[in-house]
């Protein structure tokens, strides 16, 4: 039996919900199907968004020849057949699934027919291309990004669906929760309503209903992807620019993901990337939620996650010593280093040993004699920095 998605496909531009900024009118895609004449290109975005419904509209109106393959699932032989078949044909459309896993021996076999025409590849990803498509593929594609739907949008599909379903009765309450639960899902909205649809008595469907087969939205979380590595780096920038509430809520949608390993990962970051010298207390207390963590597992693991992240959030921060480090590793990339001073190599009767002098301190220089006189570390304006600085200072002036 065909799904209820499958049979709601688009195959006209006009039915296409939302991605006005591609395929309305005078926009870029819509002209150039009008205009009977495509390029290579890549349709990226979140899944459930329409890249798949663009392409078969595009195939559909253009009426060209033109096969379906997935780098994954289709193998080098799949490739070549497509190729032989392009020759014959003189011309041919592949839409290629998860392009971003394209490996590099279906690459150079498309390579020169995407160079000269005989094949019009059309990209499906959810993952940016600009990050995960090999540049050579890359520069010879147009890229197009779709935006994800709003609840608006996701409601006008569920109403043209339930039109195509014989005796349903749905409430616009229940319309409203799919839409929001999808976020922004369109396929995932259609897949809950179809069964909603034959899991109730006489096709009536109410709020209850939905919430008896999926209660939780939708939440798209793809190591493989973008909004993997956007999560993540919101709730590092949430936490660096000291918004507790914002960081409580990215923290949410991982722990949500269940992703509890790439949340103890970017604490211990954080604890030392952005905190750093402000509040050297940090780096314990991190280690220290992150071990309770991994002991109790999801879901108490939430508990000292939450406590450690509001603490951070609230934190001083400072980046000084790490970017003093990054500055050192840049003069050594440039060859800017110099021979290490005789007086401090090992063996060396010159060297003054510190803790034989008063608190612990005597001048001497340690820095190769081309860059003596460099400063990598500059203090950032916080209670222990400038205890640190006030205390370096006095030492050296007892000399």
């Amino acid at each position: 039996m065909e799904l209820l998605a499958s049979k709601l496909r688009p195959t006209t531009l006009d039915e296409i919900i939302g991605q006005d900024h591609l395929v309305g009118k005078g926009k870029i895609l819509r002209n150039l199907i009008e205009n009977k004449k495509l390029f290579s290109c890549i349709l990226y975005g979140k899944p459930g968004i329409g890249k798949t419904s663009i392409a078969n509209v595009i195939v559909k109106q253009l009426d060209m020849p033109y096969r379906f393959l997935n780098a994954t699932i289709n193998n080098k032989s799949d490739f070549d057949i497509v190729i032989e078949e392009a020759k014959m044909q003189g011309q041919m459309i592949v839409v290629m699934d998860e392009i971003h896993r394209l490996n590099k021996d279906k690459q150079d076999l498309l390579l020169p027919y995407i160079e000269n025409g005989l094949i019009i590849l059309i990209g499906l990803t959810t993952a940016n291309p600009y990050n995960s498509i090999n540049p050579a593929i890359r520069s010879r594609l147009q890229i197009y990004e779709l935006h994800e739907l709003d609840k608006k949008g996701i409601l006008k599909g569920l109403k043209r669906a339930c039109q195509t379903l014989e005796d349903i009765k749905i409430n616009d309450e229940a319309l409203n929760y799919i839409a929001q639960i999808s976020s922004g899902d369109f396929r995932s909205a259609i897949n809950l309503l179809e069964v909603a649809y034959y899991a109730s008595n006489n096709h009536e469907i109410n709020i209850n209903t939905i919430k008896d087969i999926n209660s939780k939205p939708i939440f798209y979380h793809d190591k493989n992807s973008d909004g993997y590595y956007e999560v993540l780096s919101a709730f590092q920038k949430s936490i660096r620019g000291s918004d507790e509430n914002a960081s409580l809520h990215y923290l949410a949608r991982l722990i949500e993901a269940g992703d509890l390993d790439s949340i103890c990962r970017r604490l211990a970051v954080i604890a030392y990337e952005d905190i750093g010298l402000a509040n050297p207390q940090m780096g314990p207390k991190v280690m220290a939620a992150i071990e309770a963590a991994k002991m109790v597992g999801l879901p108490e693991a939430r508990i000292p996650l939450s406590v450690v992240v509001v603490e951070l959030a609230l934190s001083p921060k400072s980046n000084s010593a790490h970017v003093g480090l990054d500055m050192a590793l840049s003069d050594i990339h440039s060859g800017t280093t110099g021979n290490v001073p005789k007086h401090i190599k090992n063996h060396n009767p010159a060297y003054k040993y510190p803790h034989n002098y008063e608190n612990s301190y005597v001048y001497q220089q340690y820095l190769p004699d081309i860059i003596k006189n460099k400063k990598y570390y500059h203090p950032k304006n916080n209670k222990y920095e400038t205890a640190l600085k006030k205390y370096d200072v006095e030492t050296r002036n007892k000399q």
